[in-house]
C-alpha cells in the first residue's frame, strides 16, 4: 500500500469511526460546529458571489457529510447540485443535514478527488471548503477539475491553508498539531500555480484572513490579519486563502 492509500484509509476511516460524525452519531457537538462552519462557507460565497452557478450544474469535492453542499442548495435552488467525499461514511449522513437545511441535493457519491464519476466539460463549478488540502494528489486532482469543467467554468477552493514553500515544514507542523485525527497538509502557492498551468487552468489567489472561526487554521489566521495590514507580506507568510481556477477556453 503506498503512503497515499494509507492516508486515505485513515481519512475514510475516520468518517466510519468518528464519535461525533459517524454515520450512527446525532451529535449536537457536530451541528454546533458545522453551522459555525457554514458561517465561513457564507462569507467565502458573498465574497465570490460573480464566480457563483445560480442555475447550472455545481459538484463539490471533498465534501465530508455534505453540509456546504446543502447550504449551497439552499441559497440556489436552482443548481444542480452533486456532493462527493473519498469517504462513504461520510456520505451517508447526507440525509442529515438535508433534513436540517431543508433540501435535496440531486446527487452524491464517494470519490477520490482525481477520479470523478462525471463526463467530461460537464460541470460549470466544482468547489470545496478547507478540503483541498486532503487531496495529496493534487496534480492528478486538477487534471481531473480540469476534463470535467466545461471551457470558462470555475473550480473554487475556499478557505484552505495555504504557504509559501520556504516555510512548509514548519506551517505544516504546526497545522498537523491541530487535528491530528486525520493527516493534515499545506497547500503551497507557487505549486499549484505550477500545476494550475499544466492543467490548463487560469487561477487566482484571494488571501483571506478570517476570524469568523478559529478552529484548525486559527494561527495561519492570525498570520493572516497581520500579513493583512502589511500588503507587501502576502506572499512571504502562511495564510488562509481560496483559490480560484478557470478552465481555458470559451
Amino acid at each position: 500500500m503506498s503512503e497515499i492509500e494509507k492516508k486515505q484509509k485513515i481519512e475514510i476511516e475516520f468518517w466510519r469511526n468518528a464519535e461525533h460524525e459517524s454515520p450512527e452519531a446525532d451529535s449536537l457537538h457536530n451541528i454546533v460546529n458545522k453551522v459555525t462552519d457554514t458561517a465561513v462557507f457564507m462569507d467565502c460565497l458573498n465574497r465570490h458571489e460573480k464566480e457563483l452557478i445560480t442555475n447550472g450544474r455545481v459538484l463539490e469535492l471533498g465534501g465530508g457529510q455534505g453540509w456546504a453542499s446543502c447550504a449551497y442548495k439552499r441559497l440556489f435552488p436552482d443548481a444542480h447540485v452533486t456532493v462527493t467525499d473519498i469517504s462513504q461514511y461520510a456520505v451517508m449522513s447526507l440525509p442529515k443535514w438535508e433534513r436540517l437545511f431543508e433540501v435535496k441535493i440531486d446527487n452524491s457519491y464517494a470519490c477520490t478527488s482525481y477520479e470523478i464519476n462525471e463526463s467530461d466539460a460537464s460541470l460549470d463549478l466544482v468547489f470545496c471548503f478547507a478540503a483541498a488540502h486532503h487531496f495529496l494528489a493534487h496534480k492528478r486532482t486538477l487534471r481531473e477539475i480540469s476534463r470535467i469543467l466545461k471551457p470558462g467554468g470555475k473550480a473554487i477552493y475556499f478557505n484552505e491553508p495555504a504557504t509559501p514553500r520556504y516555510l512548509y515544514s514548519l506551517a505544516r507542523w504546526k497545522l498537523e498539531r491541530t487535528r491530528p485525527e486525520v493527516p493534515e497538509d499545506m497547500l503551497i502557492t507557487s505549486e499549484l500555480r505550477k500545476l494550475a498551468r499544466e492543467a490548463a487552468l487560469d487561477i487566482h489567489v484571494d488571501y483571506y484572513p478570517s476570524i469568523i472561526k478559529r478552529g484548525p487554521f486559527r494561527a495561519i489566521q492570525a498570520v493572516s490579519i497581520i500579513r493583512d495590514s502589511f500588503p507587501f507580506l502576502q506572499r512571504l507568510l502562511p495564510s488562509s486563502a481560496n483559490f480560484i481556477f478557470t478552465k481555458n477556453g470559451s
